[in-house]
């Protein structure tokens, strides 16, 4: 949102707006911009003579600002509808999505149409360390983006991407998540078919040949379609993927490429930019050069420290199949070190019992578990929790040594003692943690050599 206000705000639109708290770094960055902003939400910061009014996906009827817009009967769009109407229309839009990969596969790919000389505009949901900031708009061709699932406003229960006007469509793979707006896998394969009815036919369609959910979805497309996987149905098929400690070597084709990420899941986030590129006819050369210079996404087997010999990793898992992924590839990396995995259930979907069996089969591949007390857990009826204690228990059944505590300092109090110099601590959790990451390593710099 703080991108998009920036970007109408250099196209020589007045902008203002409004957020329950601003703080640096995004008040600094839109104040440097020109963009005005209010702490907390009044009626009376909407302007008297407002042509349009944004509004955000967290906002809700109730809202004195979502009121005064109805009231008034104000012009408004939704965030998606804005970059659509301002952004998007007539330009090559290649939109990114799926459950799992999509920031990371966005930021390759865009990264890849740099240094093929492409100049893309982007939208990335992170940030990409080959980049100073997430979003750049620009009036060239090409428009990179990462299409999220998630409803795109109040008044508008579609998912976002449908917005997106998609020339090139990425699907890296579908399963269950965002609990709070989808019924079931199947009300989310229904979005997705919305999504492909719209690729035009001259577009172009890369899915996840692995993935029966993709490979079912797909359908009913009227563009052409690549499938693009493991899998000897695959058009584009992977094969001869090795692993070392510095990331991973496959062959696409004819080709082979290296990119300093780790996993099957990064081989195929990594081959499908590829493709993506490719179809715009970004020179072999310049792919190559632009995989092995990606820097990664920061909060994405982030190593954020080390000390006493032990490394903690910042990770934004926070599904069942993500955290599975990144257990196994940071096996690959980290060959014979022990491995801890501290699980915050933080998400929509996690603080609810949904994943209570996936859960302890995908924390079970490190060498040891902490989980902590379900966030905000006021919020979700007794009997629809996540029952963390639960997982540790099965956890433990597995013979793994699993704990559970109910905040940081618990945490942080039961690991440290437990952790010797080349263990390697992987921490899950889709925000801040109460700054676990740093307080372990604090602890551990503390501790007598």
């Amino acid at each position: 949102m703080g991108s998009v206000a920036a970007a109408l705000r250099e196209r020589g639109f007045t902008v203002t707006g409004s957020d329950e708290n601003t703080f640096p770094p995004m008040s600094t960055f839109l104040e440097s911009r020109g963009v005005k902003l209010n702490s907390g939400f009044r009626a009376e910061n909407i302007p008297a003579d407002a042509d349009v009014v944004v509004v955000g996906n967290a906002m809700k009827r109730g809202n004195p600002e979502v009121e005064a817009v109805l009231n008034r009967k104000l012009y408004y769009l939704s965030m998606p509808q804005v970059l659509q109407h301002f952004f998007m229309r007539n330009r090559h839009n290649l939109v990114v999505t799926g459950t799992h990969g999509k920031t990371t596969t966005t930021a390759l790919l865009t990264w890849i149409m740099t240094v093929a000389g492409f100049e893309p505009s982007y939208m990335i949901g992170g940030i990409p360390k080959n980049f100073e900031q997430g979003a750049l708009f620009n009036d060239l061709k090409f428009f990179v983006i990462e299409g999220d699932e998630y409803d795109t406003a109040f008044f508008d229960k579609r998912s976002k991407f449908v917005h997106y006007l998609p020339e090139l469509l990425i699907v890296n793979n579908i399963e269950f998540d965002h609990a709070d707006i989808f019924r079931d896998l199947d009300q989310i394969k229904t979005s997705f078919r919305h999504l492909l009815r719209i690729v035009p036919q001259n577009g172009m369609v890369l899915l996840n040949g692995d993935d029966p959910n993709c490979v079912e979805v797909a359908d009913e497309s009227f563009a052409p379609m690549v499938e693009v996987g493991f899998s000897e149905n695959c058009a584009q098929q992977i094969r001869d993927v090795t692993y070392s400690s510095a990331g991973s070597c496959f062959t696409l084709g004819a080709e082979i490429f290296e990119v300093p990420l780790i996993g099957e899941f990064n081989v195929r986030n990594a081959a499908m930019a590829v493709t993506a590129a490719r179809f715009y006819g970004a020179a072999t050369g310049k792919i190559r050069e632009a995989l092995t210079s990606f820097e990664g996404i920061a909060r994405r087997q982030e190593v954020r420290g080390e000390a006493g010999g032990v490394k903690v990793i910042d990770d934004f898992g926070h599904h069942p199949t993500a955290i599975r992924q990144t257990l196994t590839a940071l096996r690959h990396r980290y060959v014979g070190h022990r491995l801890w995995a501290i699980f915050e259930p933080r998400s929509n979907t996690t603080r609810r019992a949904i994943f209570q069996q996936q859960l302890p089969a995908a924390l079970s591949l490190a060498d040891g578990v902490f989980i902590s007390q379900v966030a905000r857990l006021e919020q979700i009826a007794e009997g629809e929790r996540l029952n963390p204690e639960a997982v540790v228990q099965a956890i433990a059944d597995s013979g793994r040594p699993a704990f559970y505590e109910l905040d940081v300092a618990h945490i942080v109090d039961r690991i440290v003692p437990l952790l010797k110099p080349d263990d390697v601590v992987v921490v899950f959790s889709n925000g801040g943690f109460d700054g676990i990451h740093e307080k372990i390593l604090a602890r551990l710099r503390a501790l007598p050599v």
